[in-house]
């Protein structure tokens, strides 16, 4: 069987998902006149609308007579967990680059895994057609790049082609006529190697997706590491120790044609395909004959930094907006997601009714708490806080790699903010077009919250891209929120009157008639200290006639709170209420005599 297996990496928005569209095109897998949606590959709504690709996907297109299986990875480091795995059953990967913004932090770290692993990358200059683009200074830093993470003779040597992906054509030289990407077809065959597989060996499999199919049941996908599967065989799945997880029938074999996928009765070695019959394997397992007695070796996956409580949602307004409530729910769904996401860790705290959350980063379970919202769900979420390693007796915290490219003027505000946050910075030099790329390493906790008032110190310019780079000894203390909260010291709806006689204390976060309650936040307080305040208070009506000038309030639009800023923006005795209607910040003891009692436990 003549077959290719590739994955395609890239830092997140240099256009990986759009390339496969076009090749998915000119392969002839859509018809000419089939609608299909934009970026095909971005199947989830969430990654629609956020433009991002948050699980990996195969699909598999035909060249001639050879069948090229391509895996479209994940570009944020959030969701490095799926790139590590996936570049195990792929035999190279096809590294796309921005031709303006060149080589940033998730490409650096899919390429080290990349190279780390033996893959001999092929690299596509893309967006060549940008007005800023500067593919050739790109292309240095590129081998730079390989250099430094002690890329071997053979994986330097790497073939270039430049393209521009959403006008679907690629070029060995840049001044070349553009055509298509048959170059780039082209070049997969000749520098991809067939899948090194046995297959005359019993059959193994290692499993590196896990999704639930509603009709099909568990559904793991993988490649065929050696001999032949087919429908109806009896086989087992391992731990990666060897220890025997449970034994079963193969029910369907799915393999990967275009989007579809389509049923087969058996599959060879070298093949990427998805199996349905089992109820228990999951990610880095093993399936094989009931002969074979040794696991397949799995990737480790690097451990999670940052946690989250979630925890029931006990406000006054809860069960009004959401059906999904109680524990049990919650924890039944926080326990599917671990199945299939080997990045996030679960673990039950002392409080029944709460779970601690770990994963890779604040997009990594911000998109989880957006996902259970979206199915129903109703939870209050804790401020998120880094985890800490002990070595030789020493506290270490996690140290993220920040790359920032902002327009030379913001520089100084940027470096003074970093530095406020415990960052140092390692690298600063120009980038073109009147722009600085300033590189850091900074505590993982001190960039909690930041990247909105990045956006705003940089005018919404400014790119921030973050990678974790190792655990180091504990930095010392970071400067928290400078301001208080404008709290409700009631139930009800809020009255604009009352609002706008309360506008001189601090911008609302509410707009007029929404739902309050005692202990939810409303506002925020111009100074350091919270307030408690009335905003259910109508004017006083008399019959003395005035100006009409009363009549018109006019408030401030206020700040609007979406779930990551949310998220960021609490303090620790604060909670953010989570419905899928509504997303509300509350104080974790709303009764303000409770407030104080526990203040004054901590200070005590």
């Amino acid at each position: 069987m003549k077959l290719r297996n590739i994955a395609i990496i890239a830092h997140v928005d240099h256009g990986k998902t759009t390339l496969v569209d076009q090749m998915l095109k000119q392969s002839g897998t859509f018809r000419d006149n089939q609608q299909v949606a934009e970026r095909a590959m971005d199947s989830n709504d969430l990654e629609r609308e956020r433009g991002i690709t948050i699980l990996a996907k195969c699909t598999s297109i035909m060249h001639g007579d050879m069948r090229i299986n391509i895996v479209d990875t994940p570009g944020h480091a959030d969701f490095g967990g799926e790139v590590e795995r996936i570049l195990s059953m792929v035999d190279g990967v096809v590294l796309l680059v921005d031709a303006a913004e060149g080589p940033l932090p998730q490409t650096k770290f899919v390429v080290s895994k990349a190279l780390a692993i033996g893959l001999k990358p092929m690299v596509i200059i893309n967006k060549v057609d940008r007005s800023d683009a500067r593919a050739h200074q790109v292309h240095d830093e590129i081998f730079d790049l390989f250099a430094a993470l002690d890329a071997s003779e053979e994986q330097l040597d790497f073939p270039t082609l430049f393209a521009s992906g959403r006008n679907g054509w690629a070029v060995e030289k840049m001044g070349d006529e553009p055509k298509d990407l048959g170059p780039l077809f082209d070049l997969i065959i000749r520098h991809v190697p067939a899948p090194k597989v046995d297959p005359d060996s019993p059959f193994t499999l290692l499993v590196t997706i896990l999704e639930a199919n509603p009709y099909l049941g568990r559904l793991l996908t993988g490649r065929v590491q050696t001999g032949t599967v087919k429908t109806n065989m009896p086989v087992k799945a391992m731990d990666h120790t060897g220890k025997l997880i449970e034994q079963g029938r193969i029910t369907k074999i799915l393999a990967f044609r275009g989007l579809e996928r389509v049923p087969v009765d058996e599959a060879q070695a070298g093949d990427i395909v998805a199996i349905a019959g089992l109820s228990k394997a999951t990610v880095a397992d093993t399936l094989s004959d009931i002969a074979v007695v040794e696991a397949l070796h799995a990737r480790p996956v690097d451990p999670p930094t940052i946690a989250m409580t979630f925890a029931v949602n006990d406000s006054p307004l809860a069960g009004t907006e959401g059906d999904k409530v109680t524990s049990r729910v919650i924890r039944d769904r926080l326990m599917r997601e671990v199945e299939g996401n080997v990045a996030i860790r679960i673990a039950e705290s002392q409080d029944r009714d709460a779970f601690e959350v770990s994963g890779r980063g604040e997009l990594q379970l911000g998109i989880l708490i957006e996902t259970m919202r979206r199915e129903g769900f109703e939870l209050s979420i804790s401020r998120p806080r880094v985890l800490y390693q002990t070595v030789d007796g020493q506290r270490q915290e996690p140290i993220e790699e920040v790359v920032i490219d902002v327009d030379e003027p913001y520089s100084g505000t940027v470096v003074n903010k970093m530095s406020e946050r415990k960052a140092e910075m390692t690298d600063m030099r120009p980038s073109g077009g009147g722009k600085v790329r300033l590189t850091f390493l900074a505590p993982s906790r001190g960039l909690i919250g930041y990247y909105s008032e990045f956006l705003s110190d940089t005018r919404g310019t400014g790119m921030m891209n973050r990678l974790f780079h190792s655990y180091a000894p504990y930095k010392g203390p970071i400067a928290a929120r400078r301001t208080g909260v404008l709290i409700s010291n009631g139930a009800g709806e809020a009255v604009t009157y009352a609002m706008w006689k309360l506008e001189d204390r601090g911008p609302m976060m509410i707009v007029p008639g929404a739902k309050v309650y005692e202990g939810m936040i409303i506002g925020e307080h111009a100074k350091s200290n919270d307030l408690d305040v009335n905003v259910l208070e109508g004017k006083k009506l008399t019959n003395i006639r005035t100006t009409s000038k009363d009549e018109a309030v006019r408030l401030t639009p206020p700040i609007i709170m979406p779930l990551e800023k949310a998220i960021a923006y609490i303090s620790d005795d604060e909670l953010v209420e989570i419905t899928p209607k509504s997303i509300r910040l509350r104080k974790r003891y709303l009764d303000p005599n409770m407030r104080k009692r526990m203040s004054k436990q901590i200070e005590g």
